[in-house]
């Protein structure tokens, strides 16, 4: 964890300029960008690729959720093996995975070769490597940032990675249409369609996570002394599933974690292409502005979070909760609105509140967990966070065929309801103080 120049002599600057003087922070910053930015084209352009070819959004929820499948099976072992190996291996080769197949999706496209088995394989396969790339690339930043300076690595990582979402869905969606003849008609309604907007799009897709690759070759983790590194796969994943079940506020985070992404990702992800498809005149287009409203939204809380000052111990919880459930309120509006700039606009602002509640939960579990435990705990947090997704995919593009509203009403009222009850617990009041031992060990809430 190498700075340029003494810190002693900048240590009045802002914790985010100072973390800047990191090599490997920087690197990791460039290759995380390109990497979210590789994603958010794939997420764009394959879910439109199922509409297009089937105008089912059932369909396309299960393309989605397919990849969620191998994604939790896997999350956990992904997290185990960080600890055995390494975290930077696993982000490069599950990049380079992820590569391969943006460059199969682009031939097959360009080729006329592309059907729902193809779809249903290769959406599997990206979930796979999700697996083992998600636990990395969470326990890397511990590994070449010291802990003072957690939050501000996370909140420039994050940020940037955000800030591809940000553009990345709207060029995605500016490309689809720009390549594409005119119309946007589906193949379901007996016409045909102009797949080379699409092919592009996963071209694309491929080259971002090529230079996401070049980024993490050169950055250089400290290896965390851990004596059972020798230790097999399964042990060490017995280990941590101990080591998380002795912490109560750590299980309660893991139960939020899991409510908060079934209830608010499945309707995004499947709602958000649906009403692109059948209300907004702009079709591609505005399924891009949309998600690039909620990436910058999400971009804004990030780096408010790195910037503000700390949290009290005793505000952290009820701040981080109260947040959540004021995105459970916004959610319940989406299905109403009837422009797309209008629910851009919406999204951006739960987006901000989104952002800002991810980058303190992820420095949270950080900072709380041991160096040689951080891919394993951390990866029981993607697990929580990504375990109910494909569920809650297959069961929004089920639930949006009966009501648009109702999908968006019933998944924030429930979110808002649940949040502001969880508040109120002793753990989530609590939670500040194992922030600030840094020890992980569980603390009574102090008045």
């Amino acid at each position: 964890m190498e700075y340029s120049g003494a810190e002693g002599k900048i240590k009045e600057r802002h914790p985010m300029l100072i973390v800047l003087k990191n090599r490997n922070l920087r690197l990791l910053w460039l290759g995380e960008g390109f990497s979210v930015l590789g994603s958010q084209f794939y997420l764009i352009a394959l879910p439109w690729l199922v509409l297009q070819l089937t105008g089912d959004p059932l369909k396309m929820g299960t393309v989605l959720a397919l990849a969620g499948i191998p994604r939790a099976l896997f999350i956990l072992v992904g997290g185990a093996m960080t600890d055995r190996f390494s975290p930077k291996m696993l982000m490069i080769c599950s990049n380079a995975v992820r590569m391969s197949i943006g460059i199969v999706l682009a031939l097959l496209v360009l080729n006329g070769w592309v059907n729902m088995i193809a779809l249903y394989a290769l959406s599997l396969l990206f979930g796979l490597a999700d697996a083992f790339l998600f636990p990395a690339q969470n326990a890397i930043l511990p590994l070449i940032v010291d802990q003072k300076y957690l939050l501000a690595g996370n909140a420039i990582v994050q940020g940037t990675a955000h800030l591809s979402v940000a553009v990345g869905p709207a060029l995605a969606g500016i490309i689809i249409a720009l390549f594409s003849g005119p119309g946007g008609s589906s193949a379901a309604a007996g016409q045909a369609v102009d797949f080379m907007g699409i092919a592009v799009s996963f071209s694309v897709n491929a080259s971002a996570f090529l230079f996401s690759i070049l980024a993490f070759i050169f950055i250089k983790p400290k290896i965390a002394e851990v004596a059972e590194s020798k230790s097999d796969v399964m042990t060490l994943l017995k280990e941590g599933i101990d080591h998380v079940m002795g912490n109560r506020t750590v299980i309660f985070m893991l139960i939020i974690a899991s409510v908060g992404y079934f209830l608010v990702e499945g309707p995004l992800l499947i709602g958000i292409p649906v009403l692109a498809h059948t209300r907004y005149p702009e079709g591609a287009a505005a399924y891009g502005i949309i998600m690039s409203g909620l990436g910058a939204g999400m971009l804004i809380g990030i780096v408010a979070a790195g910037t503000l000052p700390k949290l009290k111990p005793s505000k952290l919880g009820p701040v981080l909760l109260g947040l959540l459930g004021i995105s459970g309120l916004i959610l319940m509006t989406i299905g109403i609105i009837p422009n797309a700039y209008l629910a851009a606009v919406v999204v951006l602002i739960m987006g901000l509140a989104q952002g800002y509640v991810i980058v303190q939960i992820s420095t949270w579990f950080q900072i709380q967990t041991p160096e040689h435990m951080l891919g394993r705990v951390l990866s029981m947090m993607m697990f929580a966070s990504l375990g109910l997704l494909p569920i809650s995919q297959a069961l929004c593009g089920a639930l949006i065929k009966l009501s648009h509203v109702g999908l968006f009403v019933g998944a924030g009222a429930i979110l808002a309801l649940f949040s502001f009850c969880m508040m109120l617990t002793p753990e989530i009041k609590s939670m500040g103080y194992l922030i600030e031992r840094g020890d992980g060990k569980e603390e009574t809430v102090r008045n």
